[in-house]
């Protein structure tokens, strides 16, 4: 981005595009850790793994598909309404 097109955006949206930076720096962990997890349950379960991490495994990969799934909505596709918890 050239000096001059950075100069014309206003504190508001310059705030906005870190932030955003942000948000994808945070989905792209959550991302990692979600095939992470999976490849640890695979590896378990080829190895005849003990059934407590099997479902330990589980429901980590399915909490962190709902939490990517509520904090892109919360964020990218919020837009400006408020949400109440």
């Amino acid at each position: 981005m050239s000096a001059a097109a950075a100069n014309d955006r206003s504190a508001a949206e310059a705030a906005r595009e870190q932030a955003l930076g942000e948000i994808s720096d945070v989905l792209l962990n959550l991302e990692h850790t979600r095939t992470r997890a999976k490849k640890a349950l695979q590896r378990v379960r080829k190895s005849g793994g003990e059934h407590n991490v099997e479902l330990a495994l589980t429901e980590l990969i399915a909490d962190l598909e709902r939490t990517h799934k509520r904090f892109m909505h919360d964020t990218y596709y919020a837009g400006d309404t408020l949400r109440l918890l």
